[in-house]
């Protein structure tokens, strides 16, 4: 039986949207219309921001721990590269699966089990006595917040109808992960001071809390079972070919672009990826419905998250190194350096939602674009006697106002429109993007730095490719500043 007529008004920047399915008009699970949320509505909102807020604190605690990291266990740069990279690996080559899977055998089961895999990761990290296995112990966590992170933001999506409370849940979790970012920040340099190994302590008992949490208060929901199986065709490709690409851009800086390591690595990545689409094509029951990348608004949110989070962890790579191995500053300082950024972005994030439904993402997209730029461009010049509140404040704020309003715009984009059985797939691919790009983008800021062996003469290089990014971030935002317009009737 057909469903009525819906007509509701995209927040995106496009008219093109992914084709809709029955499903696509099912009511959302909080039909909340009003300002006032139910404490049901608001405690199962806390719980699955928990699971971004873990992954920002984790990222944020490490960052700032790396030069100790670096000195305890006699790491290289290129090696301590793969404790920021290990995570990456585990995260983008599995995101696309994460993300169907949580669509194929429920939202629930896979967020709950993938978060008790993240709880022992974080323990077993904190414990291991050389390079290897911390790095191990990264891609293990990489793996499980590669199940977790579309899990929690598909049942958000699939849990408020989408318009005004979908705008507004998805800002309040894109604020939720800046706070755990500046959060992380502190006490990572609070806890650096005492030891590192506690900074990868601390992620445990927080994912533990969200867990018993989630128990309780995330609603139990049905997998949505193929009638034809499970895609493994499609799964051990798709897998297989993103792990292959990760890897072999993050090893080329150390064993070089064109060896025949890495170049074999690439190739047998792009052929994996390339009978990917062939099986997909042809499957009757495609792990992901190429289709859906036909949607102009989703491409460009893959396209500027890749840009926006690639240059962003690269510059904190960069700038961490900088301020602890040629200014001298303690994990405590370079913390403080940082906080202003994630500061803005915890307090402006949740307030982003009334102005996507205002103006669309597109708009606000350009504006974060060119505050990213001009925070990385303030920077460029950056000598070795900076004074902090003239070369370095101005800098964080520009950083911090443009991703507090990228950010949550881009989790909106790439979710407008799309139909509920393939809300996980589509922030499974928004959050590979995010992934594959700080991979490629961290590995290439890398390889600048060493090429001269000498890490001060690399660093004016490698800060000018951030800044290139953020240039091309602003170009590929200009390609959606377009008026939000009605969504087409669905049957």
């Amino acid at each position: 039986m057909a469903s009525p007529p819906v007509t509701t008004t995209r927040t995106s920047d496009s008219p093109d949207s992914p084709g809709s399915s029955p499903k696509a008009g099912r009511p959302a699970l909080f039909p909340v219309t009003s300002e006032r949320w139910p404490a049901r509505v608001w405690g199962t909102l806390v719980v699955l921001c928990g699971v971004l807020f873990l992954d920002a604190l984790d990222v944020s605690m490490v960052g700032v721990a790396l030069p100790s990291i670096q000195g305890d266990l006699g790491l290289s740069t290129s090696a301590l590269q793969w404790v920021v990279s290990g995570y990456v690996l585990g995260y983008g080559g599995l995101l696309l699966l994460g993300g169907r899977a949580a669509d194929l055998l429920g939202r629930r089961r896979v967020f709950l089990v993938a978060l008790a895999v993240f709880a022992v990761a974080s323990l077993l990290g904190a414990l291991v006595d050389n390079g290897a296995l911390l790095i191990a112990s990264r891609f293990i966590k990489g793996v499980s917040a590669a199940f977790t992170a579309p899990a929690a933001m598909s049942i958000i999506t699939t849990s408020f109808a989408e318009g005004p409370a979908r705008n507004r849940a998805l800002s309040i979790f894109a604020a939720t992960g800046a706070t755990g970012f500046s959060l992380g920040l502190v006490l990572s340099g609070l806890l650096t001071e005492v030891g590192w190994r506690l900074t990868l302590l601390m992620p445990a008992p927080v994912a533990l809390i969200v867990l018993v949490a989630a128990f309780r208060l995330i609603p139990r929901d049905r997998a949505e079972r193929p009638a034809g199986g499970y895609d493994l065709a499609g799964a051990v490709t798709s897998v297989g070919g993103m792990l292959l690409l990760v890897f072999g851009v993050v090893e080329a800086p150390e064993v070089g672009w064109a060896s025949p390591r890495t170049v074999l690595t690439l190739v047998v990545a792009v052929a994996l990826l390339a009978a990917f689409i062939v099986i997909e094509r042809r499957s009757p029951h495609p792990l992901i419905r190429l289709g859906i990348l036909r949607s102009r608004p989703l491409a460009r949110a893959n396209v500027g998250g890749m840009l926006l989070f690639g240059a962003y962890v690269s510059f904190q790579f960069v700038v961490t190194i900088y301020l602890q191995t040629l200014l001298d500053w303690s994990p405590l300082e370079t913390a403080l350096a940082f906080l202003p950024a994630g500061a803005i972005v915890a307090v402006a994030s949740p307030r982003i939602g009334p102005l996507v439904d205002r103006v669309g993402t597109g708009r606000l997209v350009i504006v974060g674009a060119v505050s990213l730029l001009a925070g990385y461009a303030w920077f460029l010049p950056i000598d070795t006697s900076p004074v902090y509140a003239r070369d370095i404040l101005p800098a964080m704020i520009f950083l911090g106002i443009g991703f507090a309003l990228s950010f949550p715009s881009l989790n909106i984009q790439a979710t407008d429109g799309v139909p509920d059985d393939e809300q996980g797939l589509a922030s499974g691919l928004l959050n590979t993007s995010f992934q594959v790009g700080g991979a490629i983008i961290l590995a290439v800021v890398t390889a600048v730095i060493s090429a001269d062996g000498d890490f001060l003469a690399g660093l004016h290089p490698a800060l000018t490719v951030v800044t290139l990014i953020a240039a091309v971030g602003v170009l590929a935002a200009l390609t959606g500043a377009r008026r939000p317009t009605p969504l087409p009737a669905t049957d």
